[in-house]
């Protein structure tokens, strides 16, 4: 099987999948794409992925895109470690906490929807962190409602993990204030020191995703 992943070094999407792909030790050839010089619009991505978004997962040569199909995919093909909880209902309660961050928060802090709402900068941080903290804040009170541990169900990570990380990571880059995020603020710290999340990570690939001029 031959991947290859288009990506962004600072997309939450990318981030997610980046990480699945290093829990599940699936290789793959990686092709960034430079979000701020525009690359992510050009005729020669959006015929790969006509939305012009990242990431795009080609699987021997089929186009792949959305984040969570793709990270669904791997689960199902690369069983262990398993990204969701074997139970039924926990598994919906983990698919819950994924689609707020997926479907409920990240979108609504996307660039692209900011700048509907200002020229102004300091006009579209204050938007970023009024739906990022009602996102997170949500999600924080959804885990008690779940097992106890020390990622967002239990001990072991799980497809929540992979799509509250980078959002925690946006929320920090928005100056959202964390103090009344205590569960969310553990989970994120407790993840950054596992070896998969840290090759992931944005600083692992900034330097080579960096805006070229």
């Amino acid at each position: 099987m031959n991947l290859t992943l288009h990506h962004y070094w600072r997309s939450s999407c990318s981030w997610r999948v980046r990480w699945a792909l290093e829990l599940k030790k699936v290789p793959y050839q990686s092709v960034p794409v430079n979000i701020l010089a525009g690359e992510h619009q050009t005729g020669a991505y959006k015929a790969l992925n006509p939305s012009g978004q990242l990431p795009t997962l080609v699987v021997d040569g089929r186009l792949f895109s959305e984040s969570l199909a793709i990270i669904d995919w791997l689960d199902e093909i690369v069983p262990e470690p398993a990204l969701y909880p074997s139970h039924a209902l926990d598994k919906m309660f983990v698919k819950q906490l994924a689609l707020k961050i997926v479907a409920g928060t990240q979108p609504l802090q996307n660039p692209s929807l900011l700048k509907l709402f200002s020229n102004d900068e300091a006009e579209r941080k204050k938007h970023a962190q009024h739906f990022i903290g009602n996102g997170l804040a949500v999600y924080e009170s959804l885990l008690d409602r779940g097992q106890p541990g020390q990622f967002s169900f239990g001990d072991q990570i799980t497809v929540a993990d992979l799509c509250l990380v980078p959002q925690v990571y946006n929320a920090l880059r928005f100056s959202v204030d964390m103090s009344k995020l205590p569960r969310i603020t553990k989970i994120y710290e407790a993840c950054l020191k596992t070896s998969a999340c840290d090759r992931a990570a944005p600083h692992m690939w900034g330097q080579a995703l960096l805006p070229t001029h």
